[in-house]
Formats: structure tokens, sequence, C-alpha cells
């Protein structure tokens, strides 16, 4: 038990202290002040700008910054559509795959320019290298720095005084991609190499099997023997079975496409089971790597908005909120996974301790990794809005099944997206001021600006954007018929499954309850829609908060203030989250997961 407690506390506090330096970098570099690569890049960064025609001394009004978010991310679809339905006449497919169909090239895209990375897909199978690499890796980098851009647009936002420009969209997203996300998935991408991740061109390589395995019907024969070429069970012949030999192992550009998905908080796998893939994730190294490459960027951009807006301690102020409904929502799902079920204990015949074993609800999750890992990672990936796995979310407990919803639906703020995350957090922010204004009865302010009724307007717009996508997209799927035949289990969990599947794609997160079935056309379109409402609505209302921001005077702090940057402060924070995203949701919850744990017990 102390080991595991230890894996913990390891895995939170090694994320924190890399954290804090990174934050400082970003910082740095989104301002255009020296750092360590500036002799190196700044050439690069020059041409970039030379060769686009960009001004990097222009700035753009919140309007014009939020039409060029809009027509990079639409231009970043059409390619990325064209690609899929293509890729079978194009170059860079040596497994010959073909194009896809317009209902999931259309998911497929929306998802990767949300940074959602949703699949309803089997990568290994389905996509060409060049779709892979030209296509989904670009749209990793691409999409993860129009998040971080907005942020910076609205941290200038409350920094800027009677100002109308908000900084240069062109500008910030090539800083981003140039000095952030490249350099830092060039080391993560290196280090899964060296754990024996695939990064080659080459198509699959066919081997001898070390023990060959007899099929019928599609289905393996348990204690099966295999003499003389014939197959037997128990002594008996068993005719028209077929002697498997040979496995076929899909390689590819993988590595690449891995470090990105989880730096950049995409979570899309190269492979069809994402991190919990042996080409993904085959070590324990790769799996702590991956695992702190999650959360990385976002619990740094909380370090990097205390420095760059001059005030430190509403940085960790939002960060402490973040952390402690973070280890709030681990310690459950930990407690439960470790706790296991009634019916995996059948009555205490089955030994579910933690003596020389691995102990509790091992099923769905790779023995390699155990409940621990398994855990944090689920944790950290539904915290995030990345979506990748290690495990079967499908296979947790109730509780921790609910956990994994409940973290998504708080609207992806417990650190979140890269960028997307924190601004959507400072959005509960500004509500928490006016609330807490109403009761003291002082005109609210946040970081020295007054919050009047228009920045209110916008702000419960970007907070209620992703409760209103997953409560209207799940209520829909649930009355289409359809929907049901691509569950895999009925009831209550069934039910769970598909509100996990619209609770991942309005929380931009794009993990899944591995049971639920989707490529449909009514799921992929609809997710779809979904995908684009969650992430453009909040992120055009936000960038409307920051211009609105920029124009405003500094109002000078008094004893009456409302101080944003204490401990009070921290638990009113968390108070409205949970008042916005857990109240919300409760009633769905109680047909699913809360139904199913019940149902369990008695």
């Amino acid at each position: 038990m102390t080991q595991t407690i230890l894996q913990y506390v390891m895995s939170l506090g090694i994320l924190v202290l890399l954290a804090i330096p990174l934050g400082i970098y970003i910082g740095k570099v989104m301002n255009g002040e020296k750092v360590l690569l500036s002799k190196l890049l700044f050439p690069c960064e020059k041409l970039i700008y030379k060769v686009l025609g960009i001004n990097k001394e222009e700035e753009m009004t919140w309007r014009r910054y939020s039409i060029s978010v809009l027509i990079f991310s639409g231009v970043g679809f059409i390619i990325l559509f064209l690609i899929q339905i293509l890729q079978g006449i194009l170059p860079g497919n040596p497994e010959g795959v073909g194009g896809l169909s317009w209902d999931l090239a259309f998911n497929n895209a929306v998802s990767f320019i949300t940074n959602t990375n949703w699949q309803s897909y089997s990568g290994e199978s389905q996509m060409s290298y060049l779709t892979q690499a030209l296509g989904l890796t670009v749209q990793n980098f691409v999409s993860a720095a129009v998040g971080i851009a907005v942020l910076f647009a609205l941290i200038r936002g409350f920094a800027k005084v009677k100002e109308t420009g908000l900084g240069n969209f062109w500008v910030d997203i090539t800083r981003v991609l140039l000095y952030v996300l490249m350099p830092l998935s060039l080391i993560v991408s290196i280090v899964l190499v060296s754990q024996g991740i695939p990064q080659t061109f080459r198509s699959g390589d066919t081997v001898q099997l070390l023990e060959s395995i007899a099929v019928k019907d599609g289905n393996i024969i348990e204690n099966a023997t295999i003499k003389d070429n014939q197959v037997y069970v128990n002594g008996e012949h068993i005719k028209d079975a077929t002697i498997i030999t040979e496995q076929y192992v899909p390689l590819g550009p993988a590595a690449s496409q891995i470090a990105i998905k989880q730096l950049g908080t995409n979570g899309g796998g190269f492979y069809g089971v994402n991190s919990a893939h042996p080409f993904e994730n085959p070590t324990l190294v790769s799996n702590i790597v991956e695992l702190l490459s999650i959360l990385l960027i976002p619990v740094s951009l909380c370090f990097t908005f205390g420095r760059n807006i001059k005030d430190k301690r509403q940085g960790v102020t939002l960060f402490s909120a973040m952390f402690i409904l973070l280890v709030a929502a681990l310690l459950i799902i930990a407690v439960n996974e470790h706790q296991a079920t009634p019916q995996l204990a059948q009555g205490g015949l089955v030994d579910l301790s933690m003596t020389d074993q691995a102990g509790g609800n091992m099923e769905g999750k790779e023995s390699r990794f155990g409940i621990a890992s398994s855990s944090t990672w689920a944790a950290f990936t539904t915290a995030a809005s990345n979506g990748s796995v290690n495990s079967m979310h499908d296979s947790y407990t109730p509780i921790g099944g609910m956990m994994l919803m409940l973290l998504m639906q708080l609207g992806e703020v417990v650190f979140g997206g890269v960028g997307s995350g924190l601004y959507g957090m400072i959005g509960f922010a500004i509500l928490t001021v006016f609330i807490s204004g109403l009761m003291v009865g002082r005109t609210p302010e946040y970081l020295g600006k007054k919050i009047e009724p228009y920045e209110m307007k916008m702000a419960v717009l970007a907070c209620l954007a992703t409760p209103i996508a997953i409560i209207v997209g799940s209520g829909v799927a649930a009355l289409v018929p359809s929907v049901s035949e691509s569950l895999n289990n009925s009831g209550a969990h069934g039910f769970s499954e598909v509100l996990y599947a619209y609770t991942s794609a309005g929380g931009n997160n794009g993990s899944a309850f591995a049971g639920f079935s989707a490529n449909t056309v009514f799921i992929n379109v609809s997710l779809g829609v979904i995908m684009l409402f969650a992430r453009f609505l909040p992120m055009i209302t936000i960038l409307s908060i920051a211009g609105s921001m920029a124009s405003k005077k500094k109002i000078a702090t008094t004893s009456g203030t409302l101080s944003t940057s204490n401990a009070m402060f921290v638990f009113l924070l968390i108070f409205v989250v949970l008042l916005i995203g857990a109240l919300s949701f409760f009633p769905a919850l109680a047909l699913g997961p809360i139904a199913e744990f019940f149902q369990m017990k008695l």
C-alpha cells in the first residue's frame, strides 16, 4: 500500500516540479523575450514572417483575432477531410488502405481541428502513413497552438489598459509551434523511440509466432494441442480448424505522433487501442513520460498566467483550485478501483488484496501497468482534454467511471486542454467574482478590471457551452433507436456508454467507453457538430471578453476589494465549478453510473 501511495504522490509531485520552469519559459517566449533557443530559432521565426507576409508588430482586435482562428481552423478541416477521402490514391500508403467514408472523414477532421481526437477508427488498419503524419499529426500541433494562442490573447486583455489590440494570432501560433511544441515533441519522441516505439515509413512485418494457435469459425480454440498439423482437444480431433503460425505487425511513424498527442492534449492514438498498445507504450519509462506529458503544458500555463499578468499569486490560485479537484477525483477513482466490486470478489472467494498481486479491479487494465498507473492516467487524461488511454474506461467500477465523466463534464477546466482549460477556468473565475460581489453588495472586479453585464453574458456562455452540448447531445442520442445497436451493454451501463461518448465530444476530450461502437452516420455527424460547438463558442466568447477587458481602465485596489488570490477564493471557485458542473449532470449520472452502482450493491 505504501508503494502505491508513493506512486500517486510521485506522479503529481514530478509533474508540478517540471511545470514551474516550463511555465516561466513559455511566458518569456510569448512575450518575445530571449530564451535558450532564441539564437537557434529566431532566424527561423523571422523567415516564417517574411515568407507569409506577417507583420509581427501588427495588433489584432478581438474580432479580427477570432476570424483568423476560424479561417485557420476551417482550412485545416478542409485539407484533413480531403486527405482522408483521397488517401487510397495518394502516396505514403504502403498498406494500400482505401479512402474513408464521408461521415467518418468529417468526424475525424472535426475531431482533430478541435483538439478532441475522438476516434471511430483503428489507425493501423484504416489510416495511411501520409494521413497519420501529414494530416493527423500536423493538426495535433496546430490545434494545440490555437488553444494556447487564444489564452495569451486573454492574458493581454487583462494586462492592457484602454487598448484594442490583443496581439497577432499568426505570431502567437508561430511562437508556440516553434519554441514550445516542436522542441518538447522532439525530446519526447527521441525518448519514446529509445523505448522501442516505431518511427518508420516501412510497411508492417509478418513474424513467426512463438507458439502456434488454432482457430475455428474465427474463435481461438482453448486447450488445443497441435500435432502433425492437426488440432486436438483432450485427445479429440477437431476438424476444419485453422492453424495460425504467423502474425502481422503494423509499423509506421508512431513516436512523433504519440509525443504531440500527449503534449498537445490531443490524445489520438496511432494504433486503435491507444497507449494500451505495446507499440505505443511498451515500457515503464514510456508510460511515465507519456503520463507526465499529458498535463505538463496545462499545469505550466497556470504559472505562465501569474507571471505575465505580473501577479504570481493569481496563477497559484487557479493552479490550487485545479490541483485540489484533480487530487480529489484521483483519490475517489483509486479507492474504487483498488477496492473493486462485490461481483469480482465473489463473496470473498477471490482475494482482491494488494499483497503480492495487483489486487482490486484489474479488468480492462494492462498487467504491466497495474491499477495505480492506470487510475492516474485515467484521471490525468480526462482532467485534461487529452483522451489517450492505457486502460479501458468501460471496465472501470461505476463510481470510478463516473469520476472520469465528471472531470470532463466540469468543462475540462481541471487543467484541461492546452490553453483552453485555463481560459475556461478564468471564465469560472469571472462568474465567481460576480456571485461574490452580489453577496457583499460590491461591483465585481477581477485583476483590476470591472466585470460588467457584457463580460458576465460571455462568461456564462463560455461556461455553459460544455453542459449544453453534452446534455442536449446525449439526450437526443438516447431517443434515436439506431444508437442502441452501437451499445455493448444494456441498462444503466449502456446509457453510461452513450453519456460518456457525448461527454467526451462536448468536453473536446476524445476518450471513450470502449464498448461503444460509434462509427455510424448519425453518431459521426452528431458528435462532430457537438465538438465544433463546444470548441469554438467558448473560444469566441473568451476572445470577446479579452477585447472588452483590454479597453477598460485599471481600478485601484481598496480594502473592500474581493481578494482573488487567497484560500477563500480558491474555495469559492471550486464551489462554482462544482455547482455548474456536478449539479447540471446529476440527473444524467443518476440514470447511468449511480444507478449501476446501486444495482451492483443490491
